[in-house]
């Protein structure tokens, strides 16, 4: 006889504009229901921590570690992940020459993304201190700060 405590939860959420229900473990992550049950592989594990940011997708709009937020926290809530951003917008983030090998790159994009809609924060913060949150070990993170930057820029002439 079980005592509920593993029993699935079903629960409905807005994933990438389109309405969804699925059943969770009590003790799944996002990330995992994200990566393995719905196959959006743009979501990367990284320290499964909360340390690295490679997993950042947005939660009712706001950037969070997937890795640290149970799945069935998500219910009646808006997800947005990586395959939800317009790859033309980004064209002027990457033209800047922000490229990485590969593992931050899902959650440096989400970070750079929520900055450039987010543009009047900027007031309060730098572009560097909004990324705090993102760990990058091959390029560093002048090219990833100058290519956010530049890309405030074009966004803001036009």
């Amino acid at each position: 006889m079980s005592d509920g405590r593993d029993d699935p939860i079903r629960i409905s959420f807005t994933l990438n504009g389109e309405p969804t229900t699925v059943e969770v473990s009590p003790s799944e992550r996002l990330l995992d229901l994200l990566r393995y049950r719905l196959g959006l592989t743009g979501t990367k594990e990284g320290c499964a921590e909360g340390e690295c940011g490679a997993c950042t997708v947005y939660l009712d709009g706001l950037p969070v570690d997937s890795c640290l937020v149970p799945a069935y926290q998500v219910r009646g809530r808006l997800v947005e992940t990586i395959e939800s951003l317009d790859p033309e917008g980004m064209a002027h983030y990457h033209a800047r020459g922000t490229t990485q090998c590969g593992a931050c790159t899902p959650g440096v994009v989400m970070t750079a993304e929520w900055i450039l809609r987010h543009r009047d924060r900027l007031e309060t913060h730098t572009v560097r201190e909004l990324m705090a949150g993102n760990l990058c070990r091959c390029t560093g993170y002048d090219g990833i700060i100058e290519g956010i930057e530049g890309a405030l820029e074009d966004r803001e002439a036009g």
